[in-house]
């Protein structure tokens, strides 16, 4: 099966700080070599210590960040970082769901307006109206909180805001970034739940940025382990959490809270 979402040989390297004002300026390679390839409804985890290089490898897949080497395809056809109208195409394909709504819900907009923004901003055809309500019952929120904005929602809800901004357009993958560190557990699990029903009930992709592998054991079949801007580990996340190769994988499992005996 082809992939619909697919990264070859990505390299990035950003400038880094001076020991002193008289040395060259240090540069961090923040990817290397990285080839990621996400299929059709597949459900696939990114994980990593801080500073692996996990949103830098999300923002070049979400043409927010040009690579320095190697290239990014959607359905076979190549992105790059450029004009948002030379990129309406991909956005209605691939959305993005942020670890931190408050960030991106404009307060002053209702939640109803902030759910057809992308649909107005990625011209998208039809009933915009019809296609709120549709993206708001996919994530159970009631209708009814069309007319609220941001700071009348508790954090769950802003959260399935997030997501149904995000399914409005109907895309065929999700790049979610930590879309349950901010939750409380009950909360938590509902959202975890409730990716794992849109991926399986409407064939949606989804590429979960986590270094929780509580979360990612219950909603991922395959786990790939980043590591110092490489990918280190590609494997199932069963075999991956019972039998971790790499010592970047056995310290994300160490790190999984366990109860006593």
């Amino acid at each position: 099966m082809s992939a619909v979402l697919a990264a070859t040989g990505l390299e990035r390297t950003y400038a880094g700080t001076r020991p002193h004002p008289w040395a060259r300026r240090e540069r961090h390679r923040a990817l290397r070599g990285v080839d990621l390839q996400l299929a059709p409804g597949e459900r696939l985890a990114l994980v990593g210590s801080s500073g692996s290089g996990k949103s830098t490898l999300l923002r070049c897949l979400l043409a927010l960040d040009t690579p320095d080497a190697g290239t990014v395809h959607c359905d076979g056809r190549p992105v790059r970082h450029g004009r948002p109208a030379g990129l309406r195409w991909f956005r209605r394909r691939v959305q993005y769901v942020p670890q931190d709504p408050a960030s991106t819900l404009d307060p002053r907009m209702t939640v109803g307006a902030l759910v057809a923004e992308p649909l107005r901003a990625l011209a998208v055809p039809g009933d915009h109206r019809a296609a709120v309500a549709t993206a708001l019952q996919r994530v159970r929120l009631d209708p009814g909180l069309t007319d609220r904005r941001p700071g009348e929602l508790s954090g769950g809800q802003a959260q399935r805001v997030a997501l149904a901004r995000a399914l409005a357009p109907a895309p065929e993958v999700l790049l979610a970034d930590e879309p349950v560190s901010g939750l409380d557990l009950a909360v938590r699990r509902q959202v975890v739940e409730l990716l794992g029903e849109l991926s399986a009930d409407g064939g949606l992709a989804l590429l979960l940025v986590s270094h929780d592998l509580s979360v990612v054991a219950r909603l991922c079949p395959r786990t790939v382990v980043l590591d110092d801007g490489a990918v280190v580990e590609d494997r199932a996340t069963d075999a991956l959490l019972a039998d971790p190769h790499h010592p970047a994988t056995r310290a994300l499992v160490a790190a999984v809270p366990r109860l006593p005996a």
